[in-house]
């Protein structure tokens, strides 16, 4: 009997053995030596002093009053994006109309919603809209804004080591009223990487989105600002 429990006791002493090497084999395989994905943030342009001139009108003027010379209200619909530009990824294209994206980088959100949120802040910055809605506003606006991605790609395809970032949006412009269009335009940027690093391409796209949602802005507004000089002259 006493053979027997020496017995037992080395066996349940190889079997903890045995299951302990298992455990520490079982964490190396989770080990892995990869690079965490690092997330890049692009920041919407800001017109100059619109910012202090927003704060002015806003003391100065009773919310309920349209300050001279201020649009009326807008709203951006959520951004539809072209083939393969619907997610977070990077995305660049390379010869014999290879698209592919960066690995280990991506944007914060897919980007039609970081789309949305920049074009939202650079109409709001620039100070010629009475309000500025996103598409997830219950508040209704006089003229709808949608947007269409077509390109925001890191471009290889020019024989550079480094990429042309190009940033192409479709945009139209409606009012509510009626559901009449009032005129559809492209707002467009390029700019071309200082070199093949993340932090020079990333670089480029903020140049190139910004030149892009820059004329988007532009655009929209002297668009409206002419539908409502129409639509006085015909009134009259």
């Amino acid at each position: 009997m006493r053979r027997r429990r020496i017995g037992r006791s080395k066996l349940a002493l190889s079997l903890l053995t045995l299951s302990l090497g298992a455990a520490a084999g079982c964490s190396n395989l989770f080990h892995s030596d990869a690079k965490p994905e690092q997330t890049y943030v692009l920041r919407a342009p800001r017109a100059a002093g619109a910012a202090a001139d927003q704060a002015a009108a806003a003391t100065a003027t009773p919310a309920v009053a349209r300050p001279v010379g201020v649009l009326a209200s807008l709203q951006v619909a959520h951004p539809l994006a072209g083939p393969g530009l619907d997610g977070p990824h990077i995305i660049l294209v390379q010869a014999d109309h290879r698209m592919n994206f960066y690995l280990g980088s991506r944007w914060p959100a897919p980007l039609p919603d970081m789309v949305e949120a920049l074009a939202v802040e650079t109409l709001r910055a620039s100070g010629e809209w009475q309000s500025v809605q996103d598409s997830g506003s219950p508040f209704t606006s006089e003229y709808l804004l949608s947007v269409s991605i077509r390109r925001f790609e890191a471009d290889y395809t020019r024989g550079r080591a480094a990429p042309q970032v190009e940033v192409v949006l479709d945009c139209t412009l409606g009012a509510r009223t009626g559901r009449e269009p009032v005129t559809s335009f492209v707002a467009a940027g390029s700019a071309a990487a200082a070199g093949d690093r993340m932090s020079e391409v990333v670089a480029a796209f903020e140049t190139a989105s910004d030149a892009a949602l820059a004329s988007l802005a532009q655009q929209a507004a002297a668009a409206t600002r002419g539908f409502a000089e129409r639509g006085t002259t015909t009134a009259r």
